[in-house]
């Protein structure tokens, strides 16, 4: 009984290995530039006592490099348009173009560059880097699973938290929070 409980435990675990895990690291080498068609770049900031607002970016740009021989030294530019950003609610969207959030007049482009890229599973890594909003740098992370790979497309979930008080985007805290948590879908089309 035991044995057979552990052949069935086994052959579940083969049957939830995602497909993207069977991609072999030689098949993902190569340069891609991120679509915007299949991508969204989508954030979330909480409200005390439940609530916040979700918002995303509309316009961005960049690339990714996956080096086969040294994952280590692979790399994600990666460019957001502040003016481009949407909640579906006008009045909260000029309020974060404004200077009191991104200051889009004025800082037009918000960037990450990533520093390093360290495998973390099969199909997953960190991806540790600088973001620029404000005319202010600081260090960041993000942690990509490759979701997709297909005819020279490539295609990764991205999730991480970033501090807005460190861009000095910190109006409304605490009544709202001063994490963004960050959900991306990046499709790239290798070039």
């Amino acid at each position: 009984m035991h044995a057979r409980i552990l052949g069935l435990a086994a052959v579940a675990c083969c049957l939830a290995m995602p497909v993207h895990a069977a991609v072999v690291l030689g098949d993902a080498a190569g340069s891609y530039t991120i679509s915007q068609a299949g991508s969204a770049i989508r954030f979330t900031i909480g409200k005390a006592g439940g609530g916040g607002f979700d918002g995303a970016f509309a316009r961005f740009k960049g690339t990714i490099r996956i080096d086969n021989n040294d994952v280590g030294r692979s790399k994600v530019d990666l460019t957001i348009y502040p003016e481009s950003v949407g909640t579906g609610q006008g009045r909260i969207d000029a309020f974060l173009r404004s200077d009191a959030v991104f200051d889009a007049a004025n800082s037009p482009e918000i960037e990450f560059r990533s520093t390093s890229v360290t495998r973390t599973g099969d199909a997953t890594a960190l991806v540790t880097g600088r973001l620029t909003a404000r005319g202010k740098t600081f260090p960041e992370k993000f942690t990509a699973e490759l979701d997709g790979l297909k005819a020279g497309t490539i295609k990764f979930h991205v999730i991480g938290k970033v501090l807005r008080s460190r861009y000095g985007m910190d109006v409304g805290t605490p009544l709202y929070s001063n994490v963004v948590d960050f959900d991306m879908t990046l499709t790239g089309r290798r070039s």
